[in-house]
C-alpha cells in the first residue's frame, strides 16, 4: 500500500512537472506568437499609410539588424545579396579583379592590387581615383557599392576608368575578373637556419591543407623548431582549428568542447590522426587581435603544455556560432554555444548576456575568473582571452605618426614616389636614405601637414576651465610655460622621431614595391616578437622550463618586454590607436578586411 501511495504521489509529481513545462512552453510559444503578430501588423500599416514610399525590404533589413545587435556582435543576418561575403569569409574565395579599394574623402581608391591579380596584370596602382566601372559613375557610391561593381562573373572583361597622379586625363584599363582565392598563409619560410616561421591570416575550409603543407616544406628545408605567427588572425572554421592543433598532438587528445543551449549540439572535438611534428618546438605569436580560432589553436597548445606562447592577451571570444538557412536565400548566423578549451575554461571576456543600464557590455569581473590547470599543472585563468607565458608589451606610436597614418600622407607619398621611381633596392638592402626622408619633409611641408598632440589638447581645455572658473589671471605665467614646453615644432618631431618614422615608410614602402609577401618577410627579419621566439626556441632549458608548472609561488612569473613596434601587417588587429587609424583606412591589413567579423562556425557540415 506504501509502496502504491509512492507510487502515485511520484505520478502526481511528473503529471504537476510536465504540465508546468507545457504551460511554460505554450506561454513562450503564445508570447512569440504574439510578437509576430503585432511585427506584421505594425510592418503592414507603415507600408500602406507612412507619408513617403518606403522600401520593404530595406525596413525589414534595417529592423533585423536593429533587433540581432542587443544581442552580440556575431549574430549576424546576411540578405541574399550578401551571398557572396558569406563565401568570401569561409573560403577565401571571390571573383573580381583582386584589390583592395577605399574611401578616401568622397573619392573610391584603389588601395592595393594582390600580386599578380587581375587589378595588378591591369596595371591598377594603389591611389588609382576609380572614376567608372563599365561605363557606370561610382561618384556618390560607398566602397561596398563599388565592390560590387566589381566583382562578377570570371572570364568576364571589366573596363575601369581611374584617375591618377601627374596624368592630365584619365586612364581606362581592362582587367579580365578571376577567381581570387586570399591565401591564409600568405608567408611562411625560414627564419634562421634551424627556425621555420608560418603566417597564418584565418581560417576558411583550407587552413589546415595550407598549414599542412607549410610544415612540411619547412621540414624539408631544414627546420627543427617552429613559429606559428596569429597574431590579428580574428577566427574562422572551428573544424580548421581542430586539424591545425592535432599537427602538433597526440591522436586522442582532447582539443575543445562545444556547449550552448540545444544540448543536442555540444560537441568534443578531439585530435583524431597522429600529429605531423609531434615533438618539434613550438613557439605561438598571439595579440589583442588574436581572436576566436585563434585562440581555440593557441589556448588548446597551452593547454596541453604542447607550446610557449608570447606576445599580448588574446582577444577573448569564446562564443560558437551556427549558419542557419532561411527564406529567400538568406541565412542567419547565430551564436549557439560556448568553447571550452582543453583545461576547462571558457575564454570569453565580454558578458553579453548582462548589460549595463546604458547598454554597454562590461568584462567577466575579476572575482569571477576562477583558475584552472594546464596538463602538466601550470596555472591558467578563463573570462579574458588567452595569456601568453612570455608577456611583450608594446610601447605606443608618437601622435606625429599617428597623424601621418590618420591623415594617410604616407600612402599619398609613396604612391607619389613610386610614380617617378619604378623600382628600388631588393627588400634586404632597401633603407630610408636621408635624401629620401627629407624628400618626405619636403611634401609633407607642400601638403602643410599640421596636427595638434594630445598634450596641447589637454592644455586647452586647462586654459578653458581656468578661465571659466577666473583662476586664469592668477595662473597666467604658468600657463605661458607649459604652452611653451608643449608648442611642438613638426620639423623638430621629425627629427625627434626619424627612426620609428624611418621604420614605418620602409615597411610601407616595401608593401608598394614588392605587396604583401614582401612586406612579410621584411617583417620577420625585423620583428622583436619573432626575434624573443627564436631566443626561447635556441634556449632549450628555458622552453622546458617556461612550459613546466611553477610550485613556490601562487602566480608563474613571466617575463615581460618593452618593444618598440613599426607599423605593419601584424599591428592592423591591434587595439591600440594606432591600429583603429589602419583599420579605417584598410591599408595595411588586405586579407584580414574579410575576417574581422571574428567567425568561429561550429561544425563543418554547415559550411557549404
Amino acid at each position: 500500500m506504501k509502496t502504491k501511495r509512492i507510487l502515485l504521489v511520484g505520478i502526481a509529481f511528473i503529471s504537476i512537472t510536465l504540465g508546468l513545462t507545457a504551460l511554460r512552453n505554450d506561454d513562450k510559444s503564445f508570447e512569440i506568437s504574439k510578437q509576430l503578430n503585432i511585427y506584421a501588423t505594425l510592418f503592414r500599416d507603415v507600408n500602406m499609410f507612412y507619408v513617403d514610399e518606403v522600401n520593404p525590404g530595406d525596413l525589414v533589413t534595417t529592423g533585423i539588424k536593429a533587433m540581432l545587435k542587443s544581442l552580440d556582435p556575431y549574430t549576424v543576418y546576411y540578405p541574399e545579396s550578401e551571398m557572396e561575403d558569406v563565401k568570401l569569409m569561409t573560403t577565401g574565395e571571390y571573383a573580381g579583379i583582386g584589390s583592395v579599394i577605399s574611401k578616401k574623402g568622397d573619392q573610391v581608391i584603389i588601395r592595393e592590387p594582390y600580386k599578380d591579380s587581375p587589378a595588378d596584370k591591369a596595371g591598377l596602382l594603389p591611389g588609382d581615383i576609380i572614376l567608372a566601372i563599365d561605363g557606370i559613375s561610382v561618384k556618390g557610391k560607398n566602397t561596398e557599392e563599388v565592390s560590387t561593381l566589381l566583382k562578377g562573373q570570371p572570364g568576364k572583361e571589366i573596363t575601369i576608368k581611374v584617375q591618377r597622379e601627374f596624368e592630365t586625363k584619365p586612364l581606362e584599363k581592362k582587367a579580365i575578373r578571376e577567381k581570387i582565392q586570399l591565401p591564409s598563409v600568405p608567408y611562411s619560410g625560414m627564419v634562421n637556419d634551424t627556425t621555420g616561421y608560418i603566417y597564418l591570416t584565418s581560417f576558411t575550409d583550407k587552413s589546415a591543407a595550407d598549414v599542412r603543407s607549410a610544415i612540411i616544406s619547412l621540414k624539408n628545408k631544414g627546420a627543427s623548431s617552429l613559429i606559428l605567427d596569429l597574431r590579428g588572425n580574428s577566427g574562422g572554421l572551428l573544424d580548421q582549428a581542430v586539424e591545425i592543433v592535432n599537427f602538433f598532438v597526440p591522436k586522442n587528445s582532447k582539443i575543445v568542447d562545444t556547449k550552448g543551449k540545444v544540448k543536442q549540439w555540444d560537441k568534443e572535438y578531439t585530435a583524431k590522426n597522429n600529429p605531423i611534428v609531434p615533438d618539434m618546438p613550438l613557439v605561438v605569436l598571439i595579440d589583442r587581435g588574436s581572436a576566436s580560432a585563434s585562440e581555440i589553436v593557441s589556448g588548446a597548445l597551452q593547454d596541453l603544455d604542447r607550446a610557449v606562447l608570447i606576445g599580448e592577451r588574446s582577444y577573448g571570444k569564446g562564443l560558437v556560432q551556427t549558419v542557419r538557412d532561411l527564406a529567400y536565400n538568406t541565412k542567419l548566423k547565430v551564436t549557439t554555444a560556448k568553447y571550452y578549451i582543453p583545461s576547462g575554461r571558457c575564454i570569453q571576456a565580454l558578458d553579453y548576456s548582462h548589460r549595463n543600464p546604458d547598454g554597454s557590455v562590461g568584462k567577466v569581473p575579476d572575482s569571477l575568473i576562477s583558475e584552472f590547470k594546464t596538463q602538466s599543472g601550470r596555472k591558467v585563468y578563463d573570462g579574458g582571452g588567452i595569456s601568453p607565458d612570455i608577456k611583450i608589451t608594446p610601447e605606443d606610436y608618437a601622435r606625429i605618426t599617428q597623424e601621418l597614418v590618420l591623415q594617410d600622407l604616407t600612402f599619398d607619398f609613396i604612391n607619389s614616389y613610386a610614380l617617378r621611381h619604378p623600382n628600388i633596392a631588393p627588400i634586404n638592402e632597401f633603407k630610408i636614405t636621408d635624401e629620401i626622408y627629407n624628400e618626405f619633409k619636403t611634401y609633407l611641408k607642400e601638403k602643410k601637414f599640421s596636427y595638434e598632440t594630445e598634450s596641447q589638447q589637454i592644455l586647452n581645455k586647462l586654459i578653458e576651465a581656468a578661465k571659466a572658473e577666473k583662476y586664469y589671471d592668477t595662473a597666467k605665467e604658468q600657463i605661458a610655460a607649459l604652452e611653451n614646453d608643449f608648442t611642438h615644432s613638426i620639423d623638430r618631431d621629425m627629427d625627434l622621431f626619424k627612426d620609428e618614422i624611418t621604420s614605418f615608410l620602409t615597411e610601407q614602402f616595401i608593401q608598394r614595391y614588392y605587396y604583401l609577401q614582401g612586406v612579410i618577410e621584411y617583417k620577420v627579419q625585423h620583428d622583436q616578437e619573432v626575434a624573443k621566439a627564436v631566443e626561447v626556441l635556441n634556449d632549450k632549458e628555458v622552453y622546458r622550463n617556461t612550459l613546466k608548472p611553477v610550485f613556490f609561488n601562487d602566480t608563474a612569473t613571466t617575463e615581460i618586454y618593452t618593444i618598440a613596434y613599426t607599423l605593419s601587417l601584424h599591428d592592423a588587429f591591434r587595439s591600440g590607436s594606432i591600429s583603429r587609424l589602419i583599420l579605417n583606412v584598410k591599408a595595411l591589413a588586405p586579407f584580414f578586411y574579410y575576417f574581422n567579423n571574428c567567425l568561429l562556425w561550429p561544425r563543418r557540415t554547415q559550411v557549404w
